[in-house]
């Protein structure tokens, strides 16, 4: 067994080792379990969210063990970075891996477990969210900090961004973390980070307004690039979509 954990929870090792140890017997179901599993354990005021990952194909197995890192070492340390930048996500708590002496094998991702009041995909699925508007205006503001800091998030789609009401607006926290790159973003790339968020025209024309008084450029061309970008995407979507149903008759 590898890991590491944060300095900031190594009073916790015992705990996190008995989590990770114990896994498919203790701890609660939480979340969408369909890729990997999610659960939530609890020691004293400390609620931790452990993520999963499955055992990837021999490929990825070899690839793993000698020349890439994990996807849960990924998401560790790429949330240390995006604390560092001062960017909203749980608070990273360690990750474990195990191996064979040729295979990478499982692996697990340790978070805090951060509450939330919504994520953006209920923007997608109520159009009359209260404050609507308000929320998906300071949503693209938090996009155009994190693409201004060098943060290109591969997974930026709708339910990998937790929004909390305070008093001063809304807060954002990613999760989800372990597709990242980090470097100087030109518009183009900029744009088709918007692409995943939505298939709706008119959640598209609100989010290229906010943007283009962030970014100093007209309307017309952040709309253009950006909904251009969301339905070429949306048709490898439908194409993928189609070809399962072919596949499945």
């Amino acid at each position: 067994m590898r890991y590491e954990i944060n300095s900031e929870y190594i009073e916790y090792k015992d705990f996190l080792d008995d989590c990770i140890i114990n896994f498919d017997s203790k701890g609660e179901s939480f979340g969408n379990q369909k890729r990997n599993s999610l659960k939530l354990f609890s020691k004293g005021d400390l609620t931790i969210n452990i993520k999963s990952f499955k055992i990837p194909n021999i490929f990825n197995q070899i690839a793993y063990k000698f020349f890439r890192k994990s996807k849960a070492q990924r998401s560790f340390e790429y949330a240390l970075k995006l604390k560092e930048l001062g960017v909203g996500t749980p608070d990273p708590i360690a990750y474990y891996e195990f191996r064979t002496t040729f295979l990478f094998k499982k692996s697990f991702y340790i978070s805090e477990q951060l509450k939330c009041d919504l994520t953006y995909r209920e923007l997608i699925n109520d159009f009359n969210y209260e404050d609507y508007e308000n929320i998906l205006r300071q949503f693209t503001r938090f996009t155009f900090r994190l693409h201004e800091k060098g943060i290109e998030f591969l997974d930026h789609s709708p339910g990998n961004t937790l929004i909390t009401k305070t008093d001063k607006g809304y807060s954002f926290a990613l999760v989800d973390l372990n597709r990242m790159k980090f470097g100087v973003m030109d518009f183009d790339k900029r744009m088709k980070n918007f692409a995943r968020l939505s298939k709706y025209k008119h959640m598209v024309e609100i989010m290229s307004d906010e943007y283009a008084k962030c970014i100093n450029k007209p309307y017309n061309e952040v709309f253009e690039v950006m909904w251009k970008d969301v339905k070429a995407f949306r048709a490898v979507v439908d194409r993928k979509k189609k070809l399962k149903k072919r596949l499945k008759k």
